[in-house]
């Protein structure tokens, strides 16, 4: 394993947990790291962990991480030689990678034409196809109105599935039952793509009852050498997104293993592919169908190196700077298993999965033995509306699965965490059910068979107690000329300054939970967010359940009902209107 360090400065273009992953793995390697920040990550941790940060201001991902110019100005000003990209935001956009090294900088992953071949998740099929490697039935066109959707479903059989041609995580999927749902759901996943990539095309695919999510972890160098890393099951998912993985995939027959792993191969070299990247296939009865190819590195990637003993974003790093890899596919081996459980801010109550952003008043997580946590976030921190949920991931080690099940279990009840919802409960429910434990759960189990309606998660406010503060030293942030600096200054007692790192107790406001109006004509919204659209007009007549709004927070979208029939008498907010929690948006008499 190289343990060189192949770069002197490396910028991470990103926040949240992956940034704090890079930023450790560089320091380890003796790489000094640049941090970019929002205005509302000025406190963040990786900003506080890293050797250098520059500010990118805005608060939205449009205005700050997404925000090309600002990105390339910090490159610039911090003279960074490299810049990893983390996952989300511009990990998989060949016109940033090409930016980048067009600058005699190196992007730390896959080579823009890669990106752009495997991006495009049509081309990607045909390439896939090209090396005998096939995937699920669809189409390889760009859907243009609803009418195609209806046609592939008549002749294809329904449900299908709507996916962003140039996203991934779930995000721009939507699921289509009957042809009278074709309109909304294609107009849905060209809204949440267009917000979430930048790009609003779409396809078609034939939507499986009842797979299993199976990924394979490849590693390319730009010798030609590329191995699999054994494989990941992802299958418990709510809305298309992953709660939690495991490696490697129980119950899967050996040669089937070893075949995705050569398929997964195969695309990568296809493809020219270097670096980290995922290639993701659906199993079901006996049969595995390519699915698409992440070419950056997957959150989830951290199973993989607790069964396999390898760093993968040291690993990035070495590949990345022209090494070789130092191993052969002969020499990888699996030892034990592992499983990581995606702590969210998310209120499950119900199986609603609903955002749950603010402070976090109180974090004590659990350790012990083949106990690890990668987190974003620390006690004092907030959790934003305008960014993912994802707080932090828990990733549990164990000699078998038994043993990696009961020991999450363990640590998840130990995990303390106040000021914000979790999926927590929901993660205790997934892996205590004799499902999980038969390996009979698939990518919708979580939701068609998984009952989570008594399912309530604790009382998120934390007890204020005694307040009382330091009021010697306070911690301080200034920018100069764009660059964050740290700084100590000493006030008089009276003046309240916190010791330390510069965090407040902040208590979290009081909002209205409903999700439709608790019976009543008015119909509220549950979270803090922006209403990405109004479904109805006043006059309008509505039926209990029906969609009022469509409201967007930390990336997700949400339908707020009806809880009442009648007539629409008022609506208060227009497409684009920030709202708070239990704001009043229509009123029904």
């Amino acid at each position: 394993m190289p343990n060189e360090a192949p770069f002197e400065k490396v910028l991470i273009a990103n926040r949240g947990e992956i940034a704090v992953r890079v930023i450790r793995a560089c320091q380890e390697l003796g790489i000094e790291t640049v941090a970019v920040y929002s205005e509302l990550d000025r406190e963040a941790l990786h900003v506080r962990l890293a050797d250098h940060a520059f500010a990118l201001g805005g608060q939205t991902a449009a205005e700050s991480y997404l925000n090309t110019d600002a990105i390339l100005d910090a490159i610039e000003q911090s003279g960074a030689d490299a810049v990893h990209p983390g996952y989300g935001f511009f990990s998989e956009n060949a016109d940033f990678a090409r930016a980048i090294t067009e600058r005699g900088v190196t992007f730390v992953g896959p080579p823009p034409e890669a990106i752009e071949v495997m991006g495009d998740k049509i081309s990607a099929r045909e390439a896939a196809e090209k090396v005998g490697v096939h995937g699920v039935p669809g189409i390889t066109e760009f859907l243009t109105n609803p009418d195609e959707v209806v046609a592939f479903g008549n002749d294809k059989g329904w449900p299908v599935a709507i996916k962003a041609a140039f996203g991934g995580g779930g995000r721009g999927m939507k699921v289509v039952n009957s042809p009278d749902e074709a309109p909304e759901a294609l107009e849905a996943a060209q809204r949440e793509s267009l917000a979430y990539f930048a790009r609003d095309e779409c396809y078609l695919e034939r939507y499986l009852t009842k797979p299993r999510h199976i990924e394979i972890q490849v590693l390319c160098d730009s010798h030609g050498n590329a191995v699999h890393l054994s494989q990941r099951d992802c299958s418990a998912q709510r809305r298309h997104q992953k709660l939690i993985e495991e490696a490697p995939a129980p119950g899967l027959p050996d040669d089937i293993a070893l075949a995705m792993g050569e398929a997964a191969v195969k695309v990568a070299l296809g493809s020219n592919y270097t670096n980290a990247g995922t290639v993701e296939f659906l199993y079901e009865d006996g049969e595995f169908f390519y699915l698409e190819m992440n070419t950056r590195l997957q959150v989830e990637h951290p199973v993989t190196e607790l069964v396999t003993g390898l760093d993968l974003v040291a690993l990035q790093l070495h590949v990345a700077a022209g090494g070789a890899l130092p191993f052969t596919q002969d020499d990888v081996s699996v030892t034990g298993h592992a499983i990581e459980v995606r702590i969210n801010a998310e209120d499950p109550a119900g199986g609603a999965f609903l955002p749950s952003p603010g402070p976090i008043q109180r974090l004590r997580v659990p350790s012990g033995f083949g106990v690890r946590w990668d987190g974003g976030y620390e006690e004092g921190d907030e959790v934003s509306q305008y960014y993912d949920n994802l707080v932090g991931k828990l990733i549990c080690h164990g000699k078998d699965r038994d043993t990696a099940i009961a020991r999450t279990l363990r640590a998840l009840r130990e995990f303390e965490i106040q000021g914000v919802k979790t999926t927590i409960p929901a993660d205790i429910a997934i892996l205590d059910h004799p499902d999980f434990a038969a390996v009979e759960h698939s990518t919708k189990w979580v939701e068609e068979v998984l009952d989570l309606s008594e399912t309530a998660a604790s009382d998120p406010t934390a007890p204020t107690g005694d307040e009382t503060e330091p009021k010697v030293r306070r911690d301080a942030v200034v920018e100069v000329n764009g660059k964050r600096f740290d700084v100590a200054v000493w006030v008089p007692e009276s003046a309240g300054g916190a010791a330390g790192p510069a965090k407040k107790q902040r208590r979290r406001s009081a909002s209205g939970s409903a999700g439709g109006g608790s019976g009543s004509g008015d119909v509220t919204v549950p979270m803090q967010g922006t209403i990405v659209k109004v479904s109805v007009e006043v006059g309008d007549e509505v039926e209990v359940g029906e969609t009022i709004v469509v409201l967007e927070a930390m990336k997700m979208e949400n339908n707020v009902a009806a809880e009442k029939a009648g007539t629409v008498k008022e609506i208060r907010v227009a497409t684009g209107d920030s709202v708070s929690g239990g704001d009043v948006v229509a009123v029904i008499a």
